[in-house]
């Protein structure tokens, strides 16, 4: 033990606590408005740079499963590459991965404060809850499945559920 007890610093300030911090008026804003004065729309840019994000389509939601890779040619060929309900070729069944992530999603959502749309009792964990929409079917997502080719089908919960 030395009779030095401020760590070597001889009684100066710390260098964190001297300068104030550098504030440049010409820096532009952040993107996050912390007033909440701007939109909070989800656009495309915001989509081509998270493709994992929840993406809002009118008021359903789509969860995007399938070819990753198709998926990202898809973002930019046109949108009119739906292939119609009466034509679709996939499974009417859900997989597990895409249980998994309807599950993940509608349990973060609800975790989020999103309405409820079953009766709930004693139930305040996100996932069961989540889990008993799924059960339900009243899940509100739509699962997004990509073809090789960049095509792809949108199936309802309800749907891949019978």
């Amino acid at each position: 033990m030395s009779d030095n007890e401020d760590g070597g610093n001889y009684g100066a300030l710390s260098p964190a606590y001297d300068a104030e911090p550098e504030y440049d008026p010409d820096e532009p804003t952040e993107p996050f408005d912390p007033d909440g004065e701007g939109t909070h729309e989800i656009d495309d840019i915001t989509i081509a740079q998270n493709p994992d994000q929840l993406l809002t389509t009118g008021d359903r939601s789509v969860v995007v499963s399938g070819d990753v890779a198709a998926a990202k040619r898809a973002e930019k060929t046109p949108k009119d590459k739906k292939i119609p309900n009466d034509q679709r070729i996939t499974t009417p069944y859900m997989t597990k991965y895409e249980k998994a992530r309807i599950l993940g999603t509608r349990a973060l959502q609800i975790s989020m404060n999103a309405p409820v749309l079953v009766d709930l009792e004693g139930e305040t964990d996100p996932l069961q809850i989540a889990i008993k929409e799924l059960r339900e079917k009243k899940v509100p997502l739509i699962v997004r499945r990509y073809m090789p080719d960049g095509c792809y089908e949108d199936w309802t919960c309800e749907e891949l559920l019978q």
